[in-house]
């Protein structure tokens, strides 16, 4: 591998972790507002992207432990879903990369991007339809706004996993008859 490709994938790899840590710091913030909004609402105004669902869960606790469940399930997937590129950046041999262990890990990879696009289309349809009973969920739009982006991305990433396992094949056959 050149050095200008060698320091593209490590820098790719610097940022794959940025991003990851951010998530992670993302997901935490939102259950610490979570269990914050639960035992303590008051001081939500001064916590992580002041989400205060107060109003919400005054009016109906299932509606609010719905939303926050789509919230926390998302951000928490979308951490571990950079946590499974972190792993596969930092485990894959580039002079040999047709192996099961990345066919794996891009399948998984796939399979996440496609639940978190699934997960946040479901989630803003039900944010949607709650603005007909009253609730003001307009404020919620930035944790779902993304939905068919990860459900494109994630059938594309499934194809290039499709392939890859292919390719892991075909490169084992290989092995055994030489």
């Amino acid at each position: 591998m050149s050095k200008t490709n060698n320091f593209v994938f490590w820098s790719l790899y610097i940022v794959a972790w940025l991003i990851f840590v951010g998530l992670s710091i993302e997901a935490g913030g939102l259950v610490v507002n979570f269990f914050f909004s639960l035992y303590n609402p008051e001081f939500v105004q001064n916590l992580y992207q002041k989400l205060d669902l107060t109003e919400m869960y005054n009016e109906s606790k299932m509606v609010f432990f719905g939303i926050y469940s789509f919230i926390l399930l998302i951000s928490i997937l979308k951490a571990l879903l950079f946590y499974i590129v972190t792993r596969l950046m930092h485990k894959i041999d580039l002079t040999k990369p047709f192996n099961t262990f990345v066919s794996d890990q891009i399948l998984q990879i796939s399979y996440f991007t496609l639940s978190i696009g699934l997960l946040s289309f479901i989630a803003r349809q039900v944010a949607k339809s709650l603005i007909h009973y009253g609730f003001a969920t307009d404020n919620l739009n930035q944790f779902w706004v993304d939905s068919q982006a990860f459900i494109v991305m994630g059938a594309v990433v499934y194809i290039i996993a499709t392939i890859f396992k292919k390719g892991v094949d075909i490169q084992n056959e290989n092995d055994l008859t030489v």
